[in-house]
């Protein structure tokens, strides 16, 4: 076999110690690769660098296509940007995949027989991290979801399961109140489950889901769901497995992969030989079995479950009657190594079949829908309170039949007939629209704002009211 060469960072606080030790164990265990390291986070971040990341390495990374990162540590203030954000977003690695299986009773948690993996759509979400602030007393954060973004990462989550022997998959939205966007997302994991009949499916509202897995985790295989809540969810199920520490991911795109511990870089250990590396070691683990080395990876992760339930452990996990070692960092990699080539007895051995990584076909763009623009929602900056008085003050810019024709505050509809005891802040929402019900023209938009910016009147923001193919693609005011 020939080597596979990969790029590799170290990071920062405890990253050199639990990349070391990572290294070494896939290493003895017979890993084919060639490693290529660069350097990443806080001192390049401090040599003036806001991105953590030089040129030279993106040209590494790219021509490798391969990442092992361990933790870094971005600086507070100074307008730095989060690497990992960025080099998943600039690598188009759309799926984060997080096994999260508990190692009882070796490691302590009250879920004994969980096992299920979080697969997270990774670009887009409110992770677009587009933020404007708008008036005194209110800023927007713009959630963004597109049909490729979620077409890729619901069918990556169809398709994993199917190469991992998993039975169901289930969608966590929030699609009862976030129709549009959190709607676009069920909507396409109801279309996609169709094509995979042998896989059971199901769809949660995101609280219920997230309170049932936080109190009945076996009740679910692997589950898929948008960027931010995949983002909470996988620490909590991390954490209730056993530890947050014990985890790793993959970042997958059609190109690149990025594979790392989902801990931070905890520099108060750094450099005390205390800090355990099995977070980075699966991440490891899954890059093995990405570049098509199962065999290795099968060999790494037996061992280290042996030496798991043979109770060597480091501090973040030894506890006085269930450890029978404590051991540092250097110590936990010797005693893996030693057991390479064996398996555990209690807990549930791996076996990982030789397959391609999973490839999913090319999105293809759709007939593009019939587009009519109904209306437009004018964003108010307006420090009074009455909204009948910001009413009486936009009525003198209608025009023609584009008429006012609603009034929000934070979305809860004030005019016509709100109530005097909804709060309201200095940021409103003044909808317009044919009073025939009629389409508009980008013109008549144009008149309203030309016409507000006479009055004195601060808009700061529009947005226009479209129908696809005759439906309304926007959303109604709370109390509507």
């Amino acid at each position: 076999m020939s080597k596979k060469k990969i790029t590799v960072a170290k990071g920062d606080g405890i990253g050199p110690e639990i990349m070391d030790a990572t290294l070494s164990i896939i290493m003895a265990a017979g890993a084919q690769i060639e490693i290529e390291e660069i350097e990443v986070g806080e001192k390049v971040y401090l040599s003036g660098n806001t991105a953590g990341i030089a040129k030279e390495s993106w040209d590494v990374i790219r021509r490798n296509k391969v990442f092992l990162k361990a933790p870094i540590t971005t600086p507070q203030g100074g307008g730095y940007k989060s690497l990992n954000v960025t080099t998943r977003k600039f690598l188009g690695l759309y799926a984060n995949v997080r096994p999260c299986m508990s190692l009882s009773p070796f490691v302590k948690t009250k879920h004994p027989d969980m096992d299920l993996v979080i697969i997270r759509e990774n670009e887009e979400d409110l992770y677009a991290g587009i933020e404007h602030q708008q008036t005194d007393e209110v800023v927007q954060c713009l959630k963004l979801i597109s049909r490729p973004g979620c077409e890729k990462i619901v069918r990556y989550a169809f398709e994993y399961a199917k190469q991992y022997g998993r039975k169901k998959v289930t969608c966590f939205t929030k699609d009862n109140i976030m129709k549009q966007t959190d709607g676009l997302f069920h909507q396409v994991f109801d279309e996609i489950a169709k094509e995979y009949p042998e896989i059971e499916n199901e769809h949660w509202i995101i609280d219920i889901g997230a309170a049932k897995m936080s109190d009945t985790p076996e009740a679910f295989d692997v589950i898929v769901m948008p960027n931010l809540y995949g983002d909470v969810l996988s620490d909590i199920a991390a954490q209730i497995a056993g530890s947050v520490g014990l985890a790793g991911s993959s970042n997958i795109g059609e190109e690149c992969a990025m594979f790392e511990a989902i801990h931070g870089s905890a520099p108060r250990r750094a450099g005390q030989n205390m800090a355990n590396p099995s977070g980075l070691l699966q991440g490891a683990i899954m890059m093995l079995n990405h570049i098509g080395q199962p065999e290795v990876a099968e060999k790494v992760q037996n061992a280290w479950l042996k030496t798991i339930e043979e109770g060597i452990h480091t501090y973040d996990l030894y506890k006085e009657g269930t450890s029978t070692k404590l051991v540092g960092t250097k110590e936990f990699a010797e005693a893996v190594i030693a057991n390479l080539g064996g398996k555990p007895n209690q807990l549930k051995p791996v076996s990982y079949k030789v397959g391609d990584s999973i490839k999913l076909p090319k999105y293809v763009r759709r007939q593009p829908a019939k587009k009519d623009l109904k209306g437009a929602d004018l964003f108010v900056h307006w420090g009074g309170t009455n909204p009948d008085e910001l009413a009486a003050m936009l009525k003198p810019i209608e025009s023609g039949d584009v008429k006012l024709t609603m009034i929000t505050n934070r979305g809860i509809k004030v005019w016509p007939e709100g109530f005097e005891e909804t709060f309201c802040t200095d940021h409103w929402r003044c909808r317009f629209k044919n009073k025939n019900g009629e389409n508009i023209s980008k013109q008549d938009i144009i008149r309203l704002l030309g016409e507000a910016d006479n009055k004195n009147i601060d808009v700061v923001k529009t947005e226009n009211l479209y129908q696809f193919d005759g439906k309304d693609a926007y959303s109604l005011g709370q109390g509507q």
